[in-house]
């Protein structure tokens, strides 16, 4: 899978922008707060229609316009694909080949991406919302119908949460337990997907961080499932909980993970030099795994992670991604990028404008 070109119209501070991008690497040079990472975000908005960085659409919009719209040519094994995705005051339009797609599980996998960035060590030690949007996002690209699900477990759950605050009095259980039918039918599909998932990633995860660590640690990972046996028994068990107080407590939109190196929880008692390499070997592993799913290998980003990575894990990253991947780099300088090929594209950056580097 490779991202022939890229336009932006009014995303960020690019009112006008047209790229075409190398088939193999790709580096955004520039110093900070420039727009670098803006191209990067652009991407990841054009394959998962939202951004990485922020939940509020209109900050993708440029000052002083009323809409943007992010559109490029993805370049599969056996066919071309155009794709857009548009933001106006109306909401968001999605379109893959021309066609307006009205369901979001039906757009996304178009174009399959993973992004690697200084804020994926929250993934290690950061609140398990982190965690479960990784999921989300993961998941989502391989199997389309996980977002189908998750997005009605989670419209259910909000009828759900939103009935708990009604007075004690006013509440009727049988109408609770429709409500958790409902939620155990697309809960359960989320929970089996994750578990399929977990299990991928940890066989991949595992292979990869043996290599990163030349063999001196073995990486597990738990997959810490809210419900315990019998989702809708435990729902109906928590009934009086619930409403006392007003939320649902059972479900796996309380699920987690846990990463462990020789069996030690690494965000309690690992060093920042083993969250990193967890990080590392993680978003590694999905290379391979999301080609095993798809058939495609996906599009790599890494956001100005290059300078936080030692000489060696750097010669890792690339000696994995490139051959594979079409990968896309920012960084402030290319001093500690090694090993580097010599087929590639560089843009320099500033202040919104980019040139191709000679």
């Amino acid at each position: 899978m490779k991202l022939n070109n890229i336009q932006l119209k009014n995303f960020r501070n690019y009112e006008n922008l047209n790229l075409t991008f190398h088939p193999n690497l790709n580096i955004f040079l520039g110093q900070n707060a420039q727009g670098k990472t803006n191209i990067l975000e652009a991407i990841y908005f054009l394959a998962l229609t939202r951004s990485h960085r922020t939940s509020h659409d209109k900050e993708l919009i440029a000052w002083n316009a009323h809409e943007m719209k992010v559109s490029a040519t993805v370049e599969k094994s056996h066919t071309s694909v155009p794709l857009e995705v548009e933001l106006t005051a109306k909401g968001r339009t999605a379109k893959a080949n021309h066609l307006k797609e009205n369901r979001l599980a039906d757009y996304i996998g178009q174009l399959n991406l993973i992004m690697f960035a200084p804020e994926n060590l929250e993934l290690i030690k950061g609140a398990p919302s982190v965690r479960r949007r990784f999921l989300d996002m993961e998941i989502g690209q391989i199997r389309p119908v996980y977002l189908y699900d998750s997005v009605r477990y989670n419209r259910t759950l909000k009828e759900r949460n939103s009935y708990l605050k009604f007075e004690k009095s006013k509440i009727d259980k049988n109408f609770l337990s429709v409500l958790d039918t409902q939620l155990v039918e697309h809960g359960t599909k989320i929970m089996q997907e994750r578990s399929r998932f977990i299990e991928k990633l940890e066989n991949y995860a595992q292979k990869v961080h043996t290599q990163l660590t030349h063999s001196l640690e073995k990486l597990t990972i738990h997959y810490k499932q809210n419900v315990q046996k019998d989702f809708l028994l435990e729902l109906e068990n928590s009934h009086e909980k619930d409403i006392f107080r007003h939320q649902t407590s059972i479900g796996p939109h309380r699920d987690d993970l846990e990463f462990f190196v020789n069996d030690i929880n690494v965000a309690d008692f690992g060093s920042q030099g083993q969250q990193r390499t967890v990080a590392l070997s993680i978003k590694l592993a999905e290379i391979d795994l999301i080609f095993d799913e798809t058939g495609e290998y996906p599009i790599l980003l890494l956001d100005d992670v290059m300078s936080e990575l030692d000489n060696s894990r750097q010669l890792d990253l690339i000696e994995t991604a490139l051959g594979k991947t079409q990968t896309f780099i920012t960084t402030t300088t290319l001093d500690h990028l090694k090993n580097l090929p010599e087929n590639l594209s560089i843009f320099e950056v500033e202040a919104g404008h980019i040139k191709k580097a000679d």
